[in-house]
Parts: C-alpha cells; structure tokens; sequence
C-alpha cells in the first residue's frame, strides 16, 4: 500500500480497577473510529484497530495497549494515528495514558514512550490525540516542559494542558464531542479536507478561556487531511474563481441584468431584463459570498446588482484563487 497507507488506533477505556471508573470514554472511541473509518462519501478512509474496557471482563492492560501502539508506528505510510480517551496522570518524570490494572501513573504507558516511537516512525504523518487529564505533557522537553521536542511529521492534540483535568458532559468527553463535530465537517476547509489544524481552530474557538484548553502542537510542513467531507461549494464552480478574477485585485462589475428577480414597484422599462448568461455567473458569486470568498460594495449582493456596483475578492478568496490559478483544487 506504500504511501497511501493510512491506520489508526482508537482506544476508550471506561474500566479501572483503583481509578475511578469513567462513563463516557468507550462512547467517545467509537464515535471517532465512526468518523475516521470512511470519508463522508462512504469511501475507505482508515484502517482501525479499537481497543475498549467496558467493564471487569474486558480489561485493558498495559502490556496490550503499548503492543498495539508500538505496532501502530511501525511500517511506512501517509498517516498513523493514536486516539486515546481514558485517565492520565503525571508525575516529576512526566506523563502517562492509565490502562485499567493502573494503581498509579507510571503504571500505565509513559508519554514519553510514545513519543519516542513517533518521533523514530517512518509514516509521513504521526498524529496523537489524546482526551485525558494532563495530556499537554506530551512532546514536552523532559528538561523544559514549556520546550516542544517533536520531530518533522509529529502532530499532538491535546484535550488539556499538562496541569489540567479534562472534563466530561453528558456522559461524554467536552474535547471528544468537539472532535468528531470537526470530522463530520464542521471543520473542512472549501475543498472539503479536515485537517488537524483546523481540529485545533475549530476546539479552540468553541470552548471559553474557563476550564480545560485543548492543546496544539505540531511540526509539519504540510497538514495532512483525516477526513474528507461533501465541500461548501463545488469544486467545478471553486476552481472557476482564477477565471472569473483574472489577477488578485479584479473587480466584476454588476449591473440589474445579472439579478434574475424584478420587484414589483420597478415599471419593466426602468430595469433592464436579467441576462441568463450574467445570471448564470451571478448564481456562482453568491455563492462565493455565502462561503467568504468576495464581498460586495453594497448592502447585499442585490443591491449590488441593482445599483451596478461590484465585487471583490476577500483575502480568503485571493488564496483560493491563487490555489486555482496553479491548478492544485
């Protein structure tokens, strides 16, 4: 499968036997691997092993979950991605993911450990995503928690920093629930990918400056996209934008014969008659509006239309049509 391989290890562990049991983790675990396993399409997406503790017959151990974590990292590919929901405790030494015989933290499997085996994997993308309590630590200096020490292709998404707790409600992890809303599209991009960096965006902006705050940190070159979704707009009528605005700066001008609708209190020979082919473009620049792409110089863009003014790109729109002009949507 080479580059195109893309696996992903999903854990939830709601089961401990010293630990305060938790509701909502094994819920959570499945909800991501619904989401990462096909695209929204319904195309193959990742290749998934999950991993769950229910209850005191199905236990998680230690020995299993580092197994299939060093597994997960082995082999080369475009994306391995470990997805852990369950305790996490920390001590002097640093970080730890609690399976379900943990008594104390460096019971379980130790940060630092998994990070190592993603610093030295050879996938093109290495991503963690972590909804435990002081997840944060991960990929921090052992000298300078503040210091990152990640290596290139290394991705950590954290549900809270390293002195805090993460938080459940509802039966369910606040950081999870943000997640799998991203990968469902409330985070794609106008192409439809969803990318770890717009994850982060997406979790950041949804939460308030109170309790936990997620935690980003990467070293990549390039995002790589964990999902796609059914786009915004269409990529035929996205890819026309560098034919339409012939250089950054175009404006197009308007005028009444690119507005389908007439009002009743224009006579018809005040207004001249909508022009299918002006009609047909104008159907396409609202829907670049709609999606932030241009903004016009009135009110809405019928007025525009109506008073024969124009419409230009937004920032956004000029690096879309800069993506269009090269040919890369």
């Amino acid at each position: 499968m080479g580059r195109t391989m893309r696996k992903a290890l999903v854990v939830g562990v709601d089961y401990y036997s010293v630990f305060d049991a938790l509701r909502g983790c094994v819920n959570d675990s499945i909800a991501v691997k619904g989401k990462l396993e096909r695209h929204a399409n319904g195309e193959v997406n990742f290749s998934i092993r999950h991993m769950t503790a229910t209850d005191a017959d199905k236990p998680l151990d230690r020995r299993s979950l580092r197994s299939e974590i060093v597994e997960l990292f082995q082999g080369k590919g475009e994306v391995a991605l470990f997805y852990f929901a369950g305790h996490g405790d920390i001590d002097s030494t640093g970080g730890f993911i609690c399976s379900s015989e943990c008594q104390e933290g460096p019971d379980g499997v130790s940060l630092s450990d998994i990070m190592k085996l993603a610093n030295q994997s050879k996938f093109d993308n290495r991503i963690i995503i972590l909804d435990s309590c002081y997840g944060g630590v991960a990929g921090s200096s052992a000298v300078k928690q503040s210091v990152a020490e990640i290596e290139e292709g290394v991705t950590i998404l954290t549900a809270s920093t390293a002195d805090q707790y993460a938080t459940e409600e509802n039966g369910a992890g606040i950081f999870t629930t943000l997640l799998v809303e991203a990968l469902g599209g409330a985070a794609c991009n106008l192409v439809g990918d969803v990318t770890p960096g717009s994850i982060y965006a997406h979790i950041d902006q949804s939460l308030g400056p109170w309790g936990s705050r997620p935690v980003f940190k990467t070293n990549v070159n390039r995002f790589a996209s964990l999902r796609r979704v059914k786009p915004p707009i269409e990529l035929a009528e996205l890819r026309r934008i560098a034919e339409l605005f012939p250089s950054e700066g175009h404006q197009i001008q308007l005028d009444p014969t690119f507005e389908p609708e007439r009002p009743d209190t224009h006579p018809p020979t005040e207004v001249p008659p909508p022009d299918p082919k002006n009609t047909a473009i104008f159907d396409i620049l609202q829907r670049y509006h709609r999606t932030g792409l241009l903004v016009p110089d009135a009110k809405h863009m019928y007025h525009a239309a109506m008073e024969s003014k124009s419409v230009r790109l937004t920032p956004l729109g000029k690096h879309y049509r800069r993506l269009a002009s090269k040919d890369l949507i």
